[in-house]
């Protein structure tokens, strides 16, 4: 899964995502955090983490998992998409020489997880968010599998624009996920340099991990995503996958390279809520 040799070359080619970055010796790939060393494809941002914090399990967001708690929540550097409204771009566009990190293994994750837990019972668990996590989908799975052999539960905040080898290697430790869809068009996507039909399909792969609880967010931009009709078909095909999948509609704020708009209008926000709600019943709005 770590990368493939393109038949006739003996340059491998990563298999994580859409984007199959062909890399040479001493290479990094499109996100960042994977790249060629000794011959082979490995997660060159493995265990480097650039941001530790408590959260709120609302703040993921989480609305219908665990109420009231907290989780420990770390993210790294790099993404494979280029959104260009990202909140978080000082580490998720940037690599190893773009910002501070300090490396964690995950038996440390795990250990401070454990103090955390028994010091507030309401810390549950491991978050892996903040940039794209499953550009080193291995340090999740890892961290994920000492979390819960620690009796904790890990949360995953991605993107989903991965391959099904990917999904199925960390689904087994993701008690509950957000996954970001950012729009329903593929030439949407394309902008964003994403992949509609691997984010689809990890809703779809998790939406079917009958111990993984679902949630997925739609940011609302002005001008991008933001009619009635992408709504409506973006949340009828999300009540067709599972009826019970909770969306969270939340508004844009500018960022990063879109600075030219402003957020998006909070009763936009509410009546695009409003669409979504005639397909599913859990629909919550956010950043508003």
């Amino acid at each position: 899964m770590s990368g493939t040799n393109i038949p006739g070359t003996s340059v491998p080619c990563c298999t994580t995502c859409f984007r199959g970055c062909r890399l040479a010796p001493g290479q990094v790939g499109a996100c960042r955090a994977r790249g060629n060393v000794g011959g082979a494809i490995v997660p060159t941002g493995y265990g480097r983490v650039t941001s530790l914090a408590v959260d709120p399990v609302e703040k993921k967001p989480l609305a219908c998992w665990q109420s009231g708690s907290t989780v420990l929540s770390l993210g790294g550097y790099g993404c494979n998409l280029r959104c260009p409204w990202c909140q978080n771009a000082s580490i998720s566009q940037v690599g190893q020489d773009g910002v501070g990190w300090r490396e964690l293994a995950p038996a440390d994750v795990a250990s401070l997880a454990v103090r955390l837990h028994e010091e507030d019972r309401r810390m549950v668990g491991v978050a892996y968010t903040y940039n794209e996590p499953l550009v080193c989908w291995e340090f999740v799975r890892d961290c994920g599998e000492l979390v819960h052999d620690a009796g904790l539960s890990n949360v995953l905040v991605s993107a989903g624009c991965v391959s099904p080898e990917v999904i199925d290697a960390i689904a087994p430790v993701i008690d509950a996920a957000n996954i970001d869809l950012k729009s329903f068009f593929e030439e949407t996507y394309r902008m964003l340099g994403g992949d509609l039909g691997m984010a689809r399909g990890t809703i779809e792969a998790l939406a079917a991990t009958g111990t993984c609880h679902l949630e997925v967010t739609t940011l609302v931009v002005p001008g991008v995503n933001d009619t009635d009709e992408e709504m409506d078909a973006l949340s009828a095909w999300l009540a067709s996958v599972d009826p019970g999948i909770v969306l969270h509609v939340t508004r844009f704020h500018p960022a990063w390279h879109m600075l030219d708009r402003g957020p998006t209008p909070i009763p936009r926000v509410y009546s695009l809520a409003d669409v979504a709600r005639r397909n599913l019943a859990r629909v919550y709005t956010g950043n508003c």
